[in-house]
């Protein structure tokens, strides 16, 4: 990787290995969001992919997760600056908004633990979706965002 790329080159300058490095490990864009169709807000709940690894913060199957869960989104340039529920301390968000990353970040830190430490890391704090049926998740709402308009 190039030396300090998140402070010098757009999103799409990035290679894979780059863009994947600006992932601090936080886990919430794992969580199960809502959109309530009347009013466009976007609800998020304590409910993780089922894919997702509570005691690691990661993907348990990244390189397949498109195949095994189609809904699934693939974070982009644009996405990362279309999707307002990506938490504000997210890389992605914050370099597509022109921010810095915050210094616990593990590429300015060097702590992969970084999130974990900073408290913004969903590790231990959800549950699986495969735990939880779909007529409960009321009860795991942890924030409802309003619709952008």
């Amino acid at each position: 990787m190039r030396e300090r790329f998140w402070e010098r080159l757009s999103l799409e300058e990035l290679t894979s290995d780059e863009w994947e490095a600006l992932c601090d490990g936080c886990g919430q864009c794992c969580l199960v969001r809502l959109e309530d169709e009347e009013n466009q807000e976007i609800v998020t709940l304590s409910v993780a992919c089922r894919l997702f690894d509570t005691r690691a913060c990661r993907c348990s199957d990244y390189e397949h997760r498109f195949d095994r869960v189609p809904d699934c989104l693939q974070l982009t340039p644009a996405r990362a600056r279309a999707f307002h529920w990506l938490p504000e301390t997210c890389g992605y968000r914050r370099l597509a908004q022109g921010k810095p990353l915050p210094e616990w970040h593990p590429l300015r830190s060097g702590d992969p633990a970084g999130a974990r430490r900073a408290g913004v890391s969903m590790h231990g704090m959800a549950v699986s979706e495969a735990r939880v049926p779909d007529r409960d998740y009321e009860d795991y709402i942890i924030a409802v965002m309003p619709c952008r308009s």
